[in-house]
């Protein structure tokens, strides 16, 4: 009889996913482009586990309130927008933005307990952002997200916007900032050069890539050749995603602002959103620059959706193996980790500035040599057909 002795390499790696919490990130949250909650009616929002009403009054002042009327608990999404109060369709008491009632109609006196939770907005750039915070603090001046400046100037084109439900837990959007190697194999990137860069409430990325020949579509039309990208993406807070983003072409550099970013609805599904904003140039003119922007938008969807199908079909792991060139999501995720906590208990560990710089040698070897095979053959089924 042969008695085989286990050893740590034999061993079979056990996935670990302890249960997902249902506190839910502190931060500002972006609901979407402002514009949209001032057409004078009540909207809708589920996010942070509830229902919430977003509604613009007369004086031009967008407000986020709990939906739920604490008189006997009408749905104010579904009632109506009276001055700068929500009217409840059920007994139409009169909800100011700061979540004090301010009318009953049928009553000689509002009580003094009349309150409802309010939750702290800020409009900037265009898009309408709203503050969640566990411990109900207000956001500290220092927790900001920076002013976008193209997105105010008449040289840019506006924004073109999307918006997507997808049902898994936001930790995994967030994952991406760290993985280099998911560029190439599901949305058909050729990632040249990847670092990273956490310090306070800001995790970056720093990606350059090359054009992939193997994924250019046949015929792919005239115009200028497209030969790479860099982009300088960070993420302000927990949901909040800045993409510095620049195409470059045979002549010329085409810039854009990509906006990634989410709220969460509850702990297994959050909403995604998209934008972008590409400036106009000497090269690329105001149509064409709407145009342009628009393609990126669908471009950028279709990525998304890539993304999506596989958070789709993966599995939560708390204890991924990794190898050097997958780059450092540990400490990723213990960046993410501060906002999920009180901020007593937020450590330096989780705040420190933490610089990474993946050695791309390999992967560039061994991608080129995939490119260059997919070419082959591709080359062989043209000279067949």
């Amino acid at each position: 009889m042969i008695h085989v002795t286990a050893t740590e390499s034999d061993a079979v790696r056990a996935i670990e996913a302890e249960a997902i919490t249902r506190r839910f990130a502190r931060g500002w949250h972006c609901l979407g482009l402002a514009e949209k909650f001032r057409d004078g009616k009540p909207h809708t929002v589920n996010a942070f586990g509830q229902k919430l009403v977003v509604f613009t009054g007369e004086d031009g002042t967008t407000n986020v309130l709990d939906a739920y009327c604490r008189h006997m608990g009408g749905d104010l999404s579904q009632g109506t927008v009276k001055g700068n109060a929500i009217a409840c369709p059920f007994h139409d008491w009169r909800w100011g933005g700061d979540g004090r009632c301010k009318q009953i109609p049928y009553a000689r006196r509002v009580p003094l307990r009349a309150r409802t939770a309010a939750w702290p907005t800020m409009e900037q750039d265009g898009l309408l952002f709203v503050w969640n915070d566990p411990e109900g603090k207000k956001p500290p001046e220092d927790v900001t997200i920076p002013v976008i400046e193209g997105a105010t100037r008449d040289d840019w084109t506006d924004w073109r916007w999307t918006e997507t439900v997808v049902h898994t837990n936001a930790r995994e959007v967030i994952d991406n900032v760290v993985d280099m190697a998911h560029f190439f194999y599901i949305h058909k990137s050729f990632p040249t050069y990847f670092k990273n860069i956490f310090e306070g409430h800001v995790a970056t990325q720093i990606m350059k890539g090359r054009t992939r020949e193997d994924a250019r579509r046949e015929g792919g039309g005239g115009g200028p050749k497209m030969l790479g990208n860099t982009s300088v993406a960070s993420y302000h807070g927990p949901s909040f995603m800045i993409d510095e983003l620049t195409y470059h072409y045979e002549g010329y550099d085409l810039h854009s602002v990509l906006i990634n970013c989410h709220y969460p609805i509850d702990e297994n599904s959050f909403s995604l959103h998209s934008g972008i904003i590409v400036q106009h140039s000497d090269a690329l003119p105001a149509d064409a620059a709407e145009a342009t922007a628009q393609k990126l938008s669908d471009f950028i969807l279709t990525g998304f959706e890539q993304d999506i199908e596989i958070w789709r079909n993966k599995t939560r792991i708390d204890n991924p193996l990794l190898c050097e060139e997958d780059g450092p999501v540990y400490q990723l995720r213990r960046w993410y980790e501060q906002f999920y906590v009180d901020v007593a208990d937020v450590t330096p560990e989780m705040t420190d500035r933490f610089e990474y710089e993946i050695d791309t040698t390999r992967p560039v070897e061994s991608w080129q040599k995939e490119v260059d095979a997919n070419m082959a053959r591709r080359e062989a089924e043209g000279a067949s057909a």
